[in-house]
């Protein structure tokens, strides 16, 4: 059973990522306004991880200098209260499958973003080179598609509506428009873009304040602020900020304490246990998962070009992710194999003096 429990953990993670797609975009179907809803969001994930972070890491937390802060406030603010109002606007616009399959892309574009900062490498002469190139063009092509083409429409069995569509900004629709489909994949592509870039910056800003659960607390109260500032700026009227017993708390408090508490930590696990590429591998089934689960409880039509453009997503994911991982065993081979030519050079330093024998006078 204990070799069973990262895939399941696996499993679990990519449900929930694929509850959060269903339940934001049924909280937005019903109206609420996608500011308010992202900065409670965020409340929420403060509310919860805080205790967690003073009673674990408070008192050996390191020195925060304000080079640090300003550091840790811009990265809140591009790489989670951007990324989040973005991503909020395009799912609205879009349909909880596309933010699902235009997820597929994120290992991706944070590979590439990390070949522009110079922080990956890329060897166009080698196999795995290839593959990476390959995986990029894959997932340019299926955003493209996922953006432009909706070809014949497949209806599943709808039992029920998690809420109804209906928004005062006439927005949402089971099939959107040409226009509206292609706003909102971009939008959701460059949410994307700024959560990769989040990624790839954050581990910069970790070797400056190790403290994993307060730099992560540190930025949701950060951001929490910035969504606060966005929201009341975009959203005055008091009953737009109303929550009560509905879907609009369930996607609220789910988002909030379910995504980005628990699945903090099943992350953090799953790749102690079997590593990043294991859980990046992972991500298509949250795209099954929501596609299934969203034409039969938010009824929402599937197209030929949401399928193709999903599966062009993870063939490229999968190549850029086969090439990564044959480039890692390649360097582990020749760090090895240095290693062995280090031990045989030493080695025979000093077998000669260990065998030779007393001088004759």
């Amino acid at each position: 059973m204990g070799d069973k429990k990262p895939y399941l953990a696996v499993l679990l993670v990519q449900s929930i990522y694929g509850g959060m797609f269903m339940l934001s975009k049924a909280a937005f179907n019903g109206g609420m306004n996608n500011y308010v809803f992202v900065f409670y969001r965020q409340a929420a994930a403060t509310l919860f991880l805080a205790p967690f972070a003073f009673y674990f890491e408070w008192k050996n937390r390191p020195t925060l200098s304000f080079v640090t802060f300003c550091k840790i406030f811009f990265l809140s603010l591009f790489g989670i209260s951007l990324c989040l109002d973005i991503f909020g606007i395009g799912i609205v616009y879009a349909s909880a499958t596309l933010a699902a399959a235009i997820s597929n892309c994120l290992p991706v574009v944070t590979f590439f973003l990390a070949l522009l900062l110079r922080m990956e490498v890329l060897k166009l002469r080698s196999v795995s080179g290839i593959a990476k190139i390959v995986g990029i063009i894959a997932c340019i092509a299926g955003a493209i598609t996922l953006a432009l083409y909706k070809g014949p429409h497949f209806n599943l069995l709808c039992l029920h509506h998690l809420f109804e569509s209906h928004n005062s900004h006439g927005i949402v629709s089971h099939v959107p428009s040409s226009q509206t489909r292609i706003k909102g994949c971009f939008l959701l592509f460059v949410s994307n873009i700024l959560w990769g870039l989040w990624l790839v910056l954050q581990g910069q800003v970790l070797k400056d304040y190790p403290s994993k659960l307060l730099f992560i607390t540190l930025q949701c109260f950060l951001s929490t602020i910035q969504l606060f500032a966005i929201a009341i700026g975009f959203e005055r009227d008091p009953r737009e900020w109303e929550l009560g017993w509905n879907v609009r708390l369930l996607a609220v408090a789910y988002c909030g304490i379910v995504v980005t508490g628990v699945t903090f930590y099943l992350q953090a696990w799953i790749i102690e246990k079997k590593g990043p590429v294991f859980l990046a591998m992972s991500t298509p089934v949250t795209l099954v998962f929501t596609m299934f689960f969203s034409a039969i409880l938010l009824c929402e039509i599937i197209t030929l070009g949401s399928v193709l453009g999903g599966l062009m997503l993870v063939a490229g994911l999968y190549s850029v992710l086969w090439g990564k991982s044959k480039e890692e065993k390649m360097n582990d081979a020749k760090c090895l194999k240095a290693e062995v030519d280090k031990e045989r050079s030493e080695l025979k330093q000093v077998v000669p003096v260990e065998t030779k024998g007393p001088s004759l006078v």
